[in-house]
């Protein structure tokens, strides 16, 4: 089972739908380039590489097996567009909270590349805390549904000692705007040639699922993915595998025992 991780999130986070698991999963849980313990490439960060990275993995670890894939958030969008691309790659999937991004327009071309020429030439800098206590502190204020514990982990995990305090791992340069914007008829597009089952979860309190209007329903949804089932979670947002663990573990199980 392959477990990937969201946008400045690490693999470490999904313990707690681990722990929930019933069965005896071989797993693995990688940082994406340039998140978590992961090598920051020079070149920067273009979304395409992430199939590629993914491909380069299924090559060493389910060379002659296609794999199951869970994936959250930017992790679900990459393996929705890779068991689009690599069909025959991919046995199953469970998206979580993976449902692509609002649709762009042409017009906000020109703003976006003025602002990445803007941001090449800064120093990016991940801001720092004062301990891991303070961190957590904020990444509950942000996610008020975590537990104190869950919090206390989740800092730990996106964290590393600096000088006395503790940064954020990952290169800051992900936050950058993206000079190219989101295509959403070409993920849809990708997501049509999925050949696996997928099962698409999402948060009935998700915190990003508004943002992308009537493409955030489950009719839209099924109209671009030919394989899908759709799961609501009750009292959780878009950070579902932690908030509510034991029961995206039980629909993960299920779903990929069943394929």
């Amino acid at each position: 089972m392959f477990l990937l991780h969201g946008w400045q999130d690490t693999g470490d986070t999904f313990q707690f739908m681990v722990d929930a698991l019933k069965g005896d999963w071989a797993l693995v849980a990688p940082d994406w380039r340039g998140f978590g313990r992961s090598e920051w490439p020079q070149e920067g960060y273009w979304f395409p590489d992430y199939f590629a990275d993914f491909d380069a993995l299924l090559d060493v670890l389910s060379p002659d097996e296609p794999a199951r894939i869970v994936g959250h958030s930017m992790g679900g969008n990459i393996a929705n567009l890779y068991a689009g691309l690599r069909p025959t790659r991919v046995r199953c999937l469970v998206n979580l909270e993976g449902f692509g991004l609002p649709r762009s327009s042409p017009g906000d071309a020109p703003g976006r590349l003025r602002k990445w020429l803007d941001q090449v030439k800064s120093v990016p800098v991940l801001k720092d805390y004062e301990s891991v206590e303070q961190l957590a502190g904020v990444i509950r204020h942000r996610y008020p549904r975590f537990t104190e514990a869950q919090a206390h982990f989740v800092a730990r995990a996106w964290s590393e000692p600096n000088g006395g305090r503790v940064r954020l791992l990952g290169d800051a340069r992900h936050r950058w705007v993206n000079p190219v914007r989101y295509a959403r008829d070409d993920a849809e597009a990708c997501w049509r040639e999925v050949k696996a089952p997928v099962l698409m979860v999402l948060g009935d309190e998700s915190e990003y699922l508004h943002a992308i209007g009537t493409d955030g329903s489950d009719d839209a949804f099924r109209s671009n993915m030919p394989h899908v089932q759709i799961a609501h979670i009750p009292g959780a947002g878009h950070m579902l595998h932690i908030e509510q663990a034991d029961h995206v573990a039980a629909l993960v199980e299920n779903f990929l025992s069943a394929h």
